[in-house]
C-alpha cells in the first residue's frame, strides 16, 4: 500500500512539473508519448527532469512517463499550442478549465483522466523576508477562520459566471504605508487573472485586497510573464510570487520545485489538476 501510495504522489508531480524546452529537444524516445502542456515550473529543467524519471523507475521498477511535459511562459501559448496540435493535453486546474471551457466550448475536461490530484496555493517569498511571511500566515489564518476565505473562493470561483471576466477589485491605500510588490501573470483565470484592459482582477487580487487591508499595507500588483517569476523574486522586482505546492513522498523531496532563497507561506487555496483537450470538430 505504502508503495502504491508513493506512485501516486510521483505520479501527480509528473503531471505538473515540466521539464522545459523546445520540441527540438525532445528524443525518439518520446515517441508516441502524450505531450502535455503546462505553465512553466521554476525548478525544473529538461535535463534533471529526465534523470529524476529514471530514478522514479528505478526505484519503483514501473513505467509511469506516458506523459511529456511542455513549458509555456503563458497561457495564450499553450492554448494555441493545443489547437495547433503541438501539443495533445493541457494541465491545469478545475477552476481554469471552467473559464477556458465558457470561453470556447471546443475546450473539454478529459473525462477519463484518472490522475486528478489537487495543489495547494500560497505565496512564496525570498528567504529574508520571514517577517513578512510570518503576517501573511497569521492574516491566511484568520482569514480561514472567520470564513473570509470561504466567502471569496464562493465569490469569485464557485458562483462565478463563466461567461464574463472576473469582477474587478478594488486595492486598499494607506498613505505612507509600506507596499508589498506582487507579480501576477494572468496564466490562471479566474485565480490569476488580467483583464483585456491590462488590469489584474479575480480570486487572488480579492485574497491579496483582502490581506493588504487586515496588513494596513499598499498592495501593488506587477503583471510579468510566467516563465519570469524566479527572476522577479530574487532581482527583487517583486517581494511576492503565487506558488502552487506539489505532494510529496520519499523520493519526492519538499523542495523539488522550490528555487534555494525561497520561502512559503500557508495555503490559502486547494484546486484539483485536470486535463484539457481541443476538438475541432465541436462548434462554438
Amino acid at each position: 500500500m505504502k508503495k502504491i501510495l508513493t506512485l501516486l504522489m510521483i505520479c501527480s508531480l509528473i503531471l505538473v512539473t515540466g521539464c522545459g524546452g523546445g520540441e527540438d529537444k525532445k528524443t525518439s524516445d518520446d515517441a508516441g508519448k502524450i505531450k502535455l502542456g503546462m505553465i512553466t515550473r521554476l525548478n525544473a529543467s529538461e535535463e534533471n527532469f529526465g534523470v529524476f524519471m529514471k530514478k522514479i523507475e528505478d526505484t519503483l521498477d514501473v513505467k509511469i512517463s506516458s506523459h511529456v511535459p511542455v513549458f509555456f511562459d503563458n497561457l495564450n501559448q499553450m492554448q494555441m499550442a493545443l489547437q495547433t496540435k503541438q501539443i495533445d493535453e493541457i494541465s491545469t486546474y478545475r477552476s481554469v478549465a471552467r473559464y477556458m471551457i465558457a470561453k470556447d466550448p471546443r475546450f473539454q475536461v478529459l473525462k477519463d483522466h484518472s490522475l486528478e490530484f489537487i495543489d495547494s496555493f500560497c505565496f512564496a517569498l525570498r528567504d529574508d523576508e520571514t517577517e513578512l511571511r510570518n503576517s501573511l500566515n497569521k492574516v491566511i489564518t484568520e482569514m480561514q477562520n472567520d470564513g473570509t476565505l470561504d466567502r471569496l473562493t464562493k465569490e469569485y470561483i464557485t458562483d462565478i459566471n463563466t461567461s464574463a471576466d472576473p469582477p474587478a477589485v478594488a486595492l486598499p491605500h494607506f498613505d505612507s504605508a509600506e507596499t508589498i510588490k506582487v507579480a501576477v501573470t494572468g496564466d490562471l483565470p479566474p485565480l490569476d487573472f488580467v483583464s483585456a484592459e491590462g488590469k489584474p482582477e479575480g480570486f487572488n487580487t480579492a485574497v491579496l485586497a483582502e490581506i493588504g487591508k487586515r496588513m494596513l499595507k499598499n498592495i501593488e500588483l506587477v503583471q510579468i510573464d510566467s516563465g519570469a517569476r524566479a527572476a522577479a523574486l530574487t532581482s527583487k522586482q517583486v517581494d511576492i510570487v503565487f506558488w502552487a505546492i506539489v505532494p510529496v513522498s520519499e523520493i519526492i523531496p519538499s523542495d523539488s520545485d522550490k528555487p534555494s532563497g525561497v520561502i512559503l507561506t500557508d495555503p490559502y487555496y486547494k484546486d484539483k489538476i485536470v486535463h484539457i483537450i481541443f476538438k475541432e470538430d465541436e462548434k462554438k
